[in-house]
């Protein structure tokens, strides 16, 4: 598509000259020779780059650049002035020109600064459509849930996303929607149009994280060949979402608790303290306080950070955002495989809503994604749902016996109490919950031999 180029000059020649030269150029142009018909032109046609002449028979130059930029700080707008006028240039820059060119100007030179400038715009333009796509993508209005647990909650986040400085800690397990949450308080706050840094401080050893979050300077250690700026520094007037922050090391702990007192930084292996105004977005699915108890956390960062703090409740709390959550994943894939249309059975639907989800939504949303992918039909059945979520977990009633090897009962039932316990990553009081039976009992079971158990 052709850039449309405003031409607003009274005199006649050069007006013709630019017209001739920028079209060759592949550019639709238009021309106005006074102030009043330029504004004209400029409200009829939408022009992507103008062209002014500072002195006009009507109105100021300048009081047109003033007129467009009360309503649009947006188009570019290149100053011509004669070489008397560049204080007049000057006053242009200062009232939101892009750039000024003095007459007579080189007709090369100029095309240059026309096509930088069309480029400059086009990728303002598309950084300011990713604002605006991630902005809706990322809002509390896209937060799937009915549960009356989760509105306090979203209430609470869009208050505190109107604040730009307070620092924020989710917690919650794993795939609850801590990272949903970060994203949303970024974009539906005043730091929106800023980056938004996300590290997740579980995957870096100590030594990387801290260069990754602090940078460091060229020699602070061996293969640091040039300066690196870290994710505080990268994140400078936006938001740094620091996910898995209770693995963090204590020499880093110190450090991050060092900034959120003072809001400076030092790279490693500098001397310098740096100015970084970033706002902190915290998460974990550790238990802070008790890791504060066990001596694994600092107390004093520990209340550094629960300035702002909430608890996103697991899925198996609130079992009502299933259908809602389920109805939208199915809506996602079926679009995204070509598999549109597609709903659970009512068995499948029932054995979707009473599984317990340790994985929470992540492991909602996989399942659901494998169902659609594997199922033919445009009722997803229960045979197309895993079989630990299809009715084992509480009993392996009906069909799905046929698929569990033949084995004696009670070597059946060791199995299975070890299956379950692996899957709550051997926490026995959630797996005694799910298998229905005291800790006591799951001990004897994990403890006896198969042909001592009771069934």
């Amino acid at each position: 598509m052709k850039s449309t180029i405003l031409i607003v000059d009274d005199t006649q020649l050069i007006a013709e000259s630019l017209r001739k030269a920028l079209s060759r150029e592949g550019y639709d142009i238009l021309i106005a020779a006074t102030g009043k018909d330029a504004l004209l032109s400029y409200e009829e046609n939408g022009p992507d780059l103008i062209l002014l002449d500072v002195k006009l028979p009507d109105i100021d130059g300048i009081q047109v650049l003033q007129k467009i930029r009360q309503v649009d700080a947006k188009t570019p707008i290149i100053v011509m002035t004669a070489y008397s006028g560049i204080k007049g240039a000057v006053e242009a820059m200062k009232c939101g020109a892009y750039d000024y060119v003095a007459k007579p100007f080189d007709i090369d030179e100029l095309k240059i600064i026309v096509a930088r400038c069309l480029a400059s715009r086009k990728v303002e333009a598309e950084v300011d459509h990713m604002r605006s796509t991630k902005k809706e993508l990322y809002s509390f209005n896209r937060i799937i849930t009915c549960s009356p647990t989760m509105k306090p909650i979203i209430d609470m986040s869009q208050r505190v996303a109107i604040g730009s400085r307070s620092t924020v800690l989710i917690q919650g397990e794993s795939g609850t929607g801590k990272e949903l949450f970060a994203n949303a308080i970024h974009y539906g706050g005043q730091r929106a149009n800023s980056p938004l840094v996300a590290v997740n401080c579980a995957m870096l050893s100590e030594g990387v994280l801290e260069s990754e979050l602090f940078g460091h300077e060229k020699g602070a250690f061996t293969g640091a060949v040039k300066q690196k700026k870290g994710v505080f520094e990268l994140a400078d007037q936006g938001t740094l979402f620091l996910d898995e922050i209770g693995e963090i090391s204590p020499a880093t702990q110190i450090k991050l608790l060092r900034f959120l007192e003072e809001r400076e930084l030092q790279r490693v292996g500098g001397t310098k303290k740096i100015n970084v105004d970033v706002r902190i977005v915290a998460a974990t699915n550790r238990d802070l306080l008790k890791r504060v108890e066990e001596g694994r956390f600092r107390e004093d960062l520990y209340y550094r950070l629960n300035v702002i703090a909430f608890h996103i409740p697991p899925l198996r709390e609130r079992r009502e955002d299933i259908p809602l959550l389920t109805d939208h994943f199915l809506d996602l894939y079926g679009r995204l495989l070509g598999k549109g249309g597609r709903r659970f059975s009512r068995e499948a639907m029932e054995s979707l809503t009473r599984y317990p989800w340790p994985g929470n939504v992540r492991e909602l949303r996989n399942v659901i994604e494998r169902a659609v992918l594997l199922s033919d039909d445009p009722e997803i059945g229960v045979q197309d749902v895993p079989l630990e979520i299809s009715g084992r977990h509480n009993g392996l009633e009906g069909s799905n016996v046929k698929y569990i090897e033949d084995m004696p009962l009670d070597l059946l039932i060791k199995n299975y109490t070890e299956s379950i316990l692996a899957r709550y990553k051997n926490n026995r009081t959630k797996a005694s919950d799910v298998l229905g039976i005291t800790r006591q009992r799951l001990r004897r079971i994990l403890k006896s031999q198969p042909d001592e158990i009771e069934p």
